[in-house]
């Protein structure tokens, strides 16, 4: 069984192949929203891009993103910016299929400018 592995929170917990990854994160009690979007989010249907979460040992354990999901990514200016850099390991959680071992960073920092963007 695949183990996804919640950096931040220092959590490991074994799921079902093919789980979802948001509703993992929220049976097991990790918080992946940040204010507001807490309370207020689309309740995992690839719209609202705050579930986000970084991908950081892994990527190739996870069912590729589909049409939406990299759609999602280039309608919202703060979704677009907060993935430069980082297109491949930066993922909603409401769209990703654990298939493998994971670790996964919650609520990463958003990159306004990219790494590179001074210099």
């Amino acid at each position: 069984m695949p183990t996804i592995k919640f950096l931040n929170e220092k959590k490991s917990v074994e799921v079902e192949k093919g789980t979802n990854l948001r509703r993992a994160a929220i049976r097991e009690g990790v918080q992946l929203y940040a204010f507001p979007h807490n309370a207020v989010n689309c309740m995992g249907w690839g719209q609202c891009a705050s579930c986000k979460v970084f991908i950081k040992k892994g990527i190739e354990n996870v069912k590729p993103a589909g049409w939406w999901e990299r759609l999602r990514w280039y309608l919202g200016p703060m979704a677009f910016f907060a993935r430069l850099g980082h297109e491949k390991e930066i993922r909603l959680a409401c769209q990703v299929q654990v298939l493998g071992d994971i670790e996964v960073e919650t609520q990463p920092s958003i990159n306004l400018h990219g790494e590179k963007f001074w210099g």
